[in-house]
């Protein structure tokens, strides 16, 4: 057998690893680095991989790594939250801020939330508010219709596009300032009704009188 070919078969042979786990080399790979990443030591890597040369690691090759694979951590169980509703820590919450914002306490929060520490939330971490968070109602946009904001756009382009008048949009958008729009904003444009036309037929008057002779 060719040395490539015997080379090929002792770099994808896995080699026996008790007591630890096979790591399959990566480009730029060496025996340091891995026994810095996995937390223990060059001689322990070689001793574990007789026969390896670390200077000719070949991108692919099996090698045993002498230390136990790290226990994945089990998932969190899911926050119950009867009668309240699961909150996600964003920046700079404070249990305070949190109750201050729906109307609760820190003391109904500390209560609903067993085992948490206050002094050290965690952004990402889920907790319950002892308080039904109202949804916001939807907008509500009668006789019209809703219109996205996009680049180029004014009050008053967009009531000449829909036929109606700035006047009747900012009725219908109370609090919105028209030199402000925001690319993506949601306003309410109310449309005109459609009046319907009456159709009036006027009849060509009547010609009395004798009817004209072909003699005249």
């Amino acid at each position: 057998m060719p040395d490539e070919e015997k080379e090929e078969v002792q770099t994808r042979q896995a080699p026996p690893c008790p007591g630890g786990f096979l790591y399959e080399i990566k480009a730029g790979d060496t025996f340091y680095a891995l026994a810095r990443r996995y937390g223990t030591t060059v001689e322990a890597i070689m001793a574990a991989n007789p026969g390896v040369d670390p200077r000719k690691l070949q991108i692919g090759q099996l090698v045993c790594i002498p230390v136990a694979v790290p226990p994945v951590p089990p998932m969190p169980p899911p926050v119950l939250c009867p009668g309240g509703t699961p909150y996600v820590i964003q920046p700079g919450d404070t249990y305070y801020r949190i109750a201050l914002r729906y109307g609760t306490t820190v003391d109904a929060l500390i209560r609903a939330n067993p085992g948490v520490d206050p002094q050290n939330l965690q952004i990402g971490q889920v907790v319950c508010v002892p308080v039904p968070i109202p949804i916001p109602p939807p907008p509500v946009c009668p006789g019209g219709v809703f219109y996205v904001i996009r680049a180029g756009d004014t009050v008053y382009t967009i009531a000449l596009r829909f036929g109606t008048t700035v006047d009747a949009i900012l009725r219908a958008n109370p609090g919105l300032d028209p030199y402000r729009l925001r690319i993506g904003q949601t306003i309410c444009v109310p449309l005109a009704p459609i009046v319907p036309r009456t159709c009036v037929m006027a009849l060509a008057p009547s010609i009395t009188g004798p009817a004209p002779t072909a003699g005249g």
